[in-house]
């Protein structure tokens, strides 16, 4: 059996790291460009400039040391002038003496450790005390020998002892890793379109939308996006063969249901009759739940529409059969769907509860993670909560805990889970405040 190693990431720096997979590629190729530039630029810094700085500052310690050198040996004051007008002259030296002045104690250092190449140039050429600093100024050393009787004061330019085009290939550097990543950047916003477009063509076709989807991007993406297209015509040829069946099921069906009807409407009235007359309507009544089941009301395109009259004239078809039901609907809540799939579906839930409760409350509101909740309580016996995903299989009315339902046959939770999840949203049980049953159903906005 063949072991795959996987490489271990702690949470922490899970949470940090990006989650789509633009940011993910971007990572991918913009991490390791980084990384490998600040190791070039540390290679650079740590070796090569560094052995440069190195070979100027000795030779700068060099000539700081012939100068004090010189001094010592004749520290008149026309010696020490004759000294400072040599090293103007020939090494860019300005030499001054400070009589009884003493070393600074404290120096700034400079970045990238600059200093440290100079003070080990000067410590092997000089074996008296000194002092220098980088910082003061821009383009000089300020560098300090004890002597005796004062201090050497020494002012050198600072390119004897750095290189000071060091920025410029920071520069470059910088330069040329802004450039990468923005041309990764639009490679990878043009790859990640694409799968985005495809996944928008799935989520509209699984919504019942229109799809006007063309494959492009890569290869692999362009597969997977002809896959989805050949998937979403099977699927649409499945849908309209079923549909097709049905048409013709249905009215096999209605054709000797309408003939009996005749039938029972010119025979003596008697009670028999009257109970035959109530076999036909349930018969009639599960042939329409059936063919809804099935139907699924597939072909209907979803469209925005405003829930408040939506549920308004749902409510009000219910409340004429004579239940007795209040409703609460937040005003202006427009969302996307199919509005006979929905009121078939809100008509259903209402009924249920309607048939197992004295009274239903409809609320619906706004999500506060976005989209629509629409809640339907009633304060019937309820069901126990171990069987409420039972309560959504079809031709299951779980007699057990509920009221005998005359005309269901089970099918009204079934259809209207369906009609929610095919909006991209979701329909759950949970035991309502009321005491009874809670439908909760979430539509995305």
């Amino acid at each position: 059996m063949r072991l795959r190693a996987k490489l271990y990431i702690p949470r922490q720096i899970k949470r940090w790291l990006p989650t789509s997979l633009f940011g993910r590629s971007l990572l991918i190729i913009v991490l390791p460009v980084a990384v490998m530039q600040i190791a070039v630029t540390w290679a650079f810094f740590d070796a090569h400039w560094q052995t440069v700085n190195s070979k100027l500052s000795e030779g700068l310690a060099g000539d700081i040391a012939w100068a004090v050198a010189s001094y010592q040996d004749d520290p008149s004051p026309a010696a020490v002038a004759k000294l400072a007008e040599r090293a103007e002259q020939s090494l860019s030296l300005s030499i001054a003496f400070q009589k009884g002045k003493k070393l600074p104690t404290r120096r700034r250092d400079a970045l990238f450790a600059l200093d440290r190449s100079l003070q080990d140039a000067l410590a092997d050429r000089l074996n008296v005390p000194f002092w220098f600093d980088t910082t003061r100024y821009t383009a000089y050393i300020d560098i300090r020998v004890q002597v005796d009787g004062g201090v050497l004061q020494i002012y050198a330019l600072r390119d004897r002892a750095f290189a000071t085009q060091g920025h410029i290939f920071i520069l470059w550097m910088v330069v040329a890793t802004m450039l990468l990543t923005a041309v990764a950047i639009l490679f990878i916003r043009n790859q990640v379109r694409a799968i985005e477009r495809l996944a928008d063509a799935a989520d509209a076709f699984g919504r019942g939308g229109e799809v006007d989807f063309k494959p492009h991007g890569a290869r692999e993406v362009r597969q997977a996006a002809m896959a989805f297209l050949a998937m979403k015509a099977r699927i649409q040829r499945h849908i309209e063969q079923r549909t097709a069946l049905l048409a013709s099921v249905s009215h096999d069906l209605r054709t000797p249901l309408t003939r009996l009807k005749l039938e029972m409407a010119l025979s003596e009235p008697s009670e028999q009759l009257e109970a035959m007359k109530g076999d036909l309507s349930e018969m009639e009544h599960m042939i329409d739940e059936y063919l809804a089941f099935a139907r699924g009301e597939g072909g209907e395109a979803a469209t925005r529409v405003d829930l408040s009259d939506l549920i308004g004239g749902v409510v009000a078809a219910a409340a004429r059969t004579g239940a007795t039901i209040e409703s609460r609907v937040t005003p202006d809540l427009a969302v996307d769907l199919r509005p006979n799939a929905f009121k078939r579906a809100l008509a259903n839930l209402i009924d249920n509860a309607a048939a197992h409760g004295d009274q239903v409350w409809v609320t619906a509101a706004p999500r506060l993670t976005g989209g629509v909740e629409i809640l339907i309580d009633d304060n019937g016996p309820g069901i126990p909560e171990d069987r409420y995903e039972d309560a959504f299989k079809p031709f299951n009315r779980l007699d057990e805990s509920r009221n005998q339902n005359e005309k269901g046959v089970g099918l009204g939770l079934a259809i209207a889970r369906d009609m929610a999840r095919g909006l991209g949203g979701d329909l759950v049980l949970e035991r309502s405040p009321m005491g009874g049953l809670r439908a909760v159903m979430r539509l995305p906005g």
